[in-house]
């Protein structure tokens, strides 16, 4: 039988995290044909492991040429990466769709507070144009738990957009703006607001639609663009059902249920110590019925309290869709 579900939302401290984390690692290790396969590829014993630091970390390719679940468990929903024509992308097969709300309802009530008081707006064309998004799924519901009615998506029509941020700003309604990157700076280049109590939410890359800036250059810009002191930022992927949020400097905090770890990118199986750059490692705990120990594509440092921070990318790894700003 898997963990009961309800055990990965009230963890409270460390310990009751890696006791879980082995829990959710055993049941793994035996239920899911992938993971139970690359474990006997490193020849590592289940029963040798026994703190969350020591778990093999599935490589993060494998959602792009594998089938990720347990046993016998039916998918009901597959959420699939973005890419560009013929590309392969990565698929993500949830057993249990009230594993996934619950867990970016639950974040999302620790970084931001109800969203039922909160004006949700949406810039985000890219996603919208394909099937599958994780992102366009949170958002949905996001909105449709709003009681302003001014929430929901803009697709391109920064002009209404400019609008309701200005009626919003002007009766005082607390409001987030989830954009991809690129088209939060096609608004402002149009639409220039200043609106110091928004919380601007960037999520996403530029899609091959402008130059990648560095994220300090990128931040400045929209910082003046929106007249706001700080830019928000989702970490998220299609492989997670968890997110990170950094409210300031792309410095990222997880939800208590997910934890990141820095490996060495020259040995993927040594871990680094807290302020070194490294590849990033999550354990997300929500992904109980597919893999919660994912070793990702991503360089970044983890510092001592606990928030990590993205740096860049592998050479020759292709471009997805959570944040992909180099440092």
């Amino acid at each position: 039988m898997p963990p009961e579900a309800n055990a990965i939302f009230t963890i409270g401290d460390d310990e009751a995290f890696n006791a879980l984390a082995l829990e959710i690692f055993r049941f793994q290790a035996k239920h899911v044909p992938v993971y139970k396969q690359y474990l006997n590829y490193l020849g590592r014993n289940v029963h040798d492991v026994y703190h969350y630091k020591d778990i093999p970390f599935l490589p993060i390719e494998f959602f792009k040429t594998q089938t990720i679940i347990a046993g016998k468990a039916d998918s009901q929903i597959i959420f699939q990466s973005s890419g560009t024509t013929g590309s392969v992308t990565s698929k993500h097969l949830v057993a249990d769709l009230e594993i996934y709300e619950r867990s970016y309802n639950a974040a999302f009530q620790q970084f931001y507070g109800n969203p039922a008081e909160i004006a949700i707006l949406a810039l985000l064309p890219s996603y919208q144009e394909r099937e599958g998004s994780s992102l366009i799924y949170m958002v949905d519901d996001l909105i449709s738990q709003s009681h302003v009615p001014q929430s929901g998506y803009f697709l391109s029509n920064y002009q209404s957009l400019a609008e309701t941020l200005s009626t919003l700003k002007r009766n005082g309604v607390k409001t987030m703006l989830f954009g991809v990157t690129y088209a939060l700076l096609d608004f402002i280049d149009s639409f220039p607001i200043d609106f110091p109590e928004l919380v601007v939410m960037e999520t996403g890359g530029m899609k091959g639609r402008r130059r990648e800036l560095i994220r300090t250059e990128l931040h400045s810009l929209l910082q003046q663009g929106f007249g706001v002191s700080h830019v928000h930022s989702e970490y998220g992927m299609t492989e997670l059902l968890s997110q990170a949020y950094a409210k300031q400097d792309g410095l990222f905090q997880t939800p208590p249920w997910m934890k990141v770890v820095m490996r060495d990118t020259n040995d993927p199986l040594t871990l680094l110590q807290n302020s070194q750059t490294g590849a990033v490692n999550i354990i997300d705990l929500a992904n109980l019925y597919s893999c919660a120990f994912i070793a990702t594509q991503d360089l970044g440092k983890l510092h001592e309290d606990g928030r990590f921070e993205i740096l860049g990318r592998f050479d020759h790894s292709d471009v997805r869709g959570c944040n992909l700003l180099v440092q």
